[in-house]
């Protein structure tokens, strides 16, 4: 009896566990770090966009600056420029959520990795992209933060995964810092908006948390 009474003690602090991390997530994702914004008038724009799950950063290409914009692939019809991070096994190994394997999200999760930068190409903007309206230093400090994520070869150039993407529109590149449930694909999203004065969640790994700040 005491041994089934251990067991079920355990299993109820594993069980605790993620319940904790959940409650405690939904928390600091409802409180509202503030824009820092003066009285520069806001007429620039960036967008955030989701698959449901992940959060991208996009940006116009004309509101990149020629440092982030160097050695990213791309033509002179694509418009946009969409930037998401996360884990690089994650990525190469899960393109669907029905490859997800309990390994790769506990890979993921808790274990140290090796990160990849996803960057995808459009023509033109979609109608489910939230707008964020930004004034330019703003602008110019998410175009140093997004710059700053990439990992670069000793001459400083970005390092492509050479035809990893998904498709033709997409492409992988390696990245700094180390994926966890502490730190997430849309944490990241979310410390780039706080590091860019803008309004942002105290910390969220979930992509509605910044959605909602800004609905």
């Amino acid at each position: 009896m005491k041994i089934v009474r251990k067991i079920f003690k355990w299993i109820l602090y594993f069980l605790l566990i993620p319940i904790a991390y959940i409650i405690v997530s939904l928390i600091l994702t409802a409180i509202t770090i503030d824009r820092k914004a003066d009285n520069k008038i806001s007429d620039k724009s960036i967008y955030l966009s989701t698959n449901g799950v992940h959060l991208y950063i996009v940006l116009p290409v004309k509101n990149m600056d020629s440092l982030l914009l160097s050695g990213i692939k791309h033509s002179a019809t694509d418009n946009y420029l969409s930037f998401g991070w996360g884990d690089e096994n994650f990525y190469m190994n899960t393109p669907t959520w029905g490859d997800l394997t309990f390994n790769n999200a506990f890979s993921a999760l808790f274990l140290k990795s090796t990160t990849l930068l996803h960057i995808n190409r459009y023509k033109q903007k979609y109608s489910d992209w939230v707008e964020i309206k930004l004034n330019e230093p703003e602008l110019q400090k998410m175009n140093v933060y997004l710059q700053n994520t990439f990992e670069t070869d000793k001459n400083g150039l970005k390092i492509i995964l050479e035809n990893k993407g998904y498709s033709s529109t997409d492409d992988f590149y390696k990245s700094k810092g180390s994926y966890s449930c502490f730190k997430t694909c849309n944490s990241w999203v979310n410390t780039g908006f706080r590091e860019s004065g803008l309004k942002s969640c105290l910390w969220t790994p979930f992509d509605f948390g910044l959605l909602k700040k800004y609905e």
